[in-house]
């Protein structure tokens, strides 16, 4: 089994190889569900670390149908993460009615190998999902990450049971959504995955002493900018303690 966790900072891809996880999923702007990361975060980043480490490609929040400036900007940002020594891609592409943009996807894997492909939750979005796997496995995806078209894992269970199955040992199905230290093993068992993601953060202080509450740098709906997110090593480390409890 392998666990991935899911973020943002340099600092939180040291605490996740520091917890024990077997990889990460290298983003910005999780508030917006990931978006894709600066490259010279991703070289620090690699720099400081040897865990396996892929790299969401994803041009903006919001739905998954993109114009073609923006996947002309997500086919340079694979080849240049694939460069740069990422260890996978992660993308997902959508049409206009809810299918799998096979076309674009076919694109972005030929540019992206030799390193492994990820779809992630677009596949949520998609119509149908046994027909989405179905075309993932014919694209030659290696994983897809997924709640099982639910708002989180523990909603979509039902639906990622019959997706393990349908999967077989033709792509990986990883759950993904709602996984913390304390619904773990409750998932583990009743699905029996090879692979999970997981978003495992901790609050932490800034450093800043002073601290003018009157401006931000955001818009309305925003947290404030004296209390940062990392990944949590301890809490990376007690879902990696639970590994192979089924």
């Amino acid at each position: 089994m392998k666990i991935e966790i899911c973020l943002e900072s340099i600092e939180s891809v040291i605490a996740a190889e520091q917890g024990g996880a077997d990889r990460v999923e290298f983003c910005a702007d999780l508030f917006e569900g990931g978006t894709t990361p600066s490259l010279g975060a991703f070289k620090a980043a690699r720099a400081h670390t040897t865990i396996a480490m892929n790299v969401m490609v994803r041009p903006r929040g919001g739905d998954f149908c993109y114009s073609d400036l923006e996947f002309e900007a997500m086919k340079e940002d694979a080849r240049l993460f694939r460069e740069a020594g990422a260890d996978g891609i992660v993308f997902g592409i959508l049409t206009p009615d809810g299918e799998i943009d096979m076309e674009r996807s076919r694109q972005l894997i030929e540019i992206a190998r030799p390193c492994s492909v990820t779809f992630h939750r677009a596949f949520d979005m998609s119509r149908d999902a046994s027909r989405s796997l179905e075309k993932l496995i014919e694209l030659g995806v290696d994983r897809v990450l997924t709640s099982g078209l639910e708002e989180t894992v523990t909603e979509g269970l039902e639906t990622l049971k019959s997706l393990i199955g349908q999967a077989g040992e033709r792509i990986i199905v990883m759950p993904g959504c709602g996984i913390t230290e304390r619904n773990f093993t409750r998932i583990q068992e009743a699905l029996g995955a090879k692979e999970y993601h997981v978003a495992l953060d901790g609050t932490y202080e800034s450093r800043m002493t002073y601290r003018p509450d009157h401006i931000y740098m955001g818009g309305m709906l925003r947290q404030t900018e004296f209390s940062l997110k990392h990944t949590d090593k301890g809490r990376v480390g007690t879902v990696v303690s639970h590994k192979g409890g089924r």
